[in-house]
């Protein structure tokens, strides 16, 4: 079980179009060059790996890349762009799902982790990576920054996004660490939007480094993006690298 919200087929199907920037080459190129670096030539696996944003180019460059992904609908798209002998999928959660194989390099990226909504599930995904690393292997998560320094006193809602097709902004329930991020979205040229929302359960660096503690991972570097600029306290994200002792 697990309390991830499932994506729906119509989100599956409008994905890649709505995510065409972070797709780009100029995005993805330091992203793929960091993970095929740390790979180092053996295999990798992807937790939540969606349609293949990143698995399927990163698994061009050479890298074997297996992916576990609880919706099939997000899987049945990455289906459409690689078969399953060449990229293989398990359905299921990322906390709990073991596939078989040891691996070099276990990744999950772009705020994922957050869509497992407690404490307890997220210490679970660290444990489920160290199960799948071989010695030595490392487990790697991009997450932003909970943004609560814009949130003065009274204020619970934080804006992301303010362009022409679409408007985005968190709201935080502070106790719980729970976060709604909201999403207005203009599909036409009628005027109308789109309103959609997820919950996320955010996280913080040293709260991440404890759970990989409990999973017996040791923090190897910490960087606020992946062309590796130095994390300071402006930093938005960060790009978490664990290893798993020898």
């Amino acid at each position: 079980m697990t309390s991830s919200e499932l994506w729906t087929r119509e989100t599956a199907d409008r994905y890649d179009a709505e995510e065409t920037e972070t797709s780009s080459a100029a995005v993805l190129g330091p992203t793929l060059a960091f993970l095929t670096e740390l790979a180092g030539g053996g295999r990798a696996l992807e937790f939540a790996i969606g349609t293949g944003r990143v698995g399927v180019p990163l698994r061009e460059r050479g890298v074997p890349v297996v992916g576990i992904e609880l919706s099939e609908h997000m899987a049945a798209a990455l289906r459409r762009k690689v078969d399953r002998s060449t990229l293989p999928v398990t359905i299921g959660d990322m906390a709990t799902t073991v596939v078989p194989g040891a691996f070099s390099l276990v990744y999950l990226v772009y705020n994922t982790i957050t869509n497992l909504l407690t404490q307890d599930e997220q210490v679970e995904c660290f444990r489920n990576a160290a199960r799948h690393l071989e010695p030595g292997g490392r487990f790697v998560i991009e997450l932003g920054v909970p943004p609560l320094r814009f949130l003065p006193p009274g204020q619970v809602a934080v804006p992301f996004d303010v362009s022409e097709h679409h408007l985005g902004f968190d709201t935080f329930d502070l106790v719980e660490q729970i976060l709604v991020s909201h999403h207005f979205t203009r599909d036409g040229d009628d005027g109308r939007y789109r309103r959609e929302n997820s919950r996320h359960r955010y996280a913080w660096p040293a709260e991440l480094d404890l759970m990989a503690r409990i999973a017996g991972l040791e923090l190897e570097r910490r960087v606020a993006d992946w062309d590796g600029a130095p994390f300071t306290q402006d930093s938005t994200k960060h790009i978490s690298v664990w290893r798993k002792p020898t």
